[in-house]
C-alpha cells in the first residue's frame, strides 16, 4: 500500500526547504508555513496595503534565478524566525516580518541574483494562505516511483528536492498519481481533492546543493513522456494530521 515517505515545506517561496516528520493540514488551506512568505522582485505588483495571492512572476523564483535553488531553511514556528543556509553565502537567521531583518535578508541574498535581471526588493505575505504557484490553496503531492522513472531515463541519480513537493509517497506505480486527478484521496487523517497535474518550470534544472543548472529535467520529461508535468496539485477537503509512514487510499 502507498504510504508517506517524505514531508517538506518551503517557508519562503524559492528560498529554501526543510523536512518534517508530521503536519496538521486544514481544510481549504495550504500547508502551514509553506510559501508563507515570498520575495518581491523589482517589477512586483504585490500590494502590501491589500495583500492577496498573486502569480509567481511577481517574485524572485528559481526559474529565473537558479542560484536560489541552493538555499536550505529551518523555521522556528514559535518566533517566526527562519535560518537560511547557502554554500556560497553561509548562514543568516532573521524574522521576515521585521522590516530591519527583512532588509538584512535582502542584502544577504542579493549576491545570488543577476544585477542585469530581476532583483529582490522586499518580502511579501498574504494572510491566511501560502504563495503557491496556483491560485487555489494547493498541496503538491509527488511519488518516488515517478521520480525514479525520470532518474532512470536520465541515467544517473537525481535529487528529489528539485521538484519542491510537499508530500512524497512510496508504494505507487510510476505516474499512477496522474490517474488521481478529479478524485479524492485519503492520507493519514486528512482528505484531498486532486485538481490537476503540476507543470514544471526551469527551477527543476538547478542543483539543490550548488544552485547551478546541471540537468535539463524538462527535456527528459518531454522526450520520455511527451509532457513536462511532475506531481499533482490537491486541495485539502478534510482537516487532519499527516505523518511519515501514513497510508494512502484513493476514494
Amino acid at each position: 500500500m502507498a504510504h508517506v515517505a517524505g514531508l517538506w515545506r518551503h517557508p519562503i517561496k524559492s528560498h529554501g526547504r526543510e523536512q518534517l516528520d508530521a503536519v496538521t493540514l486544514t481544510e481549504g488551506q495550504t500547508m502551514p508555513w509553506d510559501r508563507h512568505w515570498a520575495v518581491n522582485n523589482d517589477r512586483s505588483k504585490f500590494d502590501a496595503a491589500d495583500p492577496a495571492w498573486i502569480s509567481c512572476r511577481n517574485f524572485m523564483i528559481g526559474a529565473a534565478t537558479p542560484s536560489l535553488a541552493g538555499i536550505w531553511a529551518t523555521l522556528d514556528e514559535a518566533t517566526a524566525t527562519i535560518t537560511l543556509r547557502h554554500v556560497d553565502l553561509g548562514e543568516i537567521t532573521f524574522q521576515p516580518d521585521d522590516p530591519a531583518d527583512a532588509a538584512r535578508f535582502i542584502d544577504w541574498v542579493k549576491p545570488l541574483c543577476d544585477p542585469e535581471k530581476l532583483h529582490p526588493v522586499s518580502i511579501a505575505r498574504a494572510p491566511g494562505r501560502g504563495m503557491t504557484d496556483t491560485p487555489d490553496p494547493t498541496i503538491s503531492i509527488m511519488t518516488h516511483a515517478s521520480h525514479k522513472s525520470v532518474a532512470g531515463r536520465l541515467g544517473r541519480p537525481l535529487e528529489i528536492e528539485r521538484w519542491r513537493g510537499n508530500i512524497w509517497l512510496d508504494g505507487t506505480a510510476p505516474w499512477e498519481e496522474f490517474e488521481w486527478v478529479g478524485k479524492h484521496i485519503h492520507i493519514g487523517e486528512a482528505e484531498f481533492h486532486v485538481i490537476d497535474r503540476a507543470e514544471r518550470c526551469k527551477h527543476t534544472m538547478a542543483n539543490p546543493k550548488t544552485g547551478q543548472r546541471d540537468t535539463d529535467t524538462l527535456a527528459v520529461l518531454r522526450d520520455g513522456w511527451g509532457h513536462q508535468d511532475f506531481g499533482i496539485y490537491a486541495i485539502v477537503t478534510k482537516t487532519g494530521k499527516v505523518a511519515l509512514n501514513d497510508t494512502v487510499e484513493v476514494l
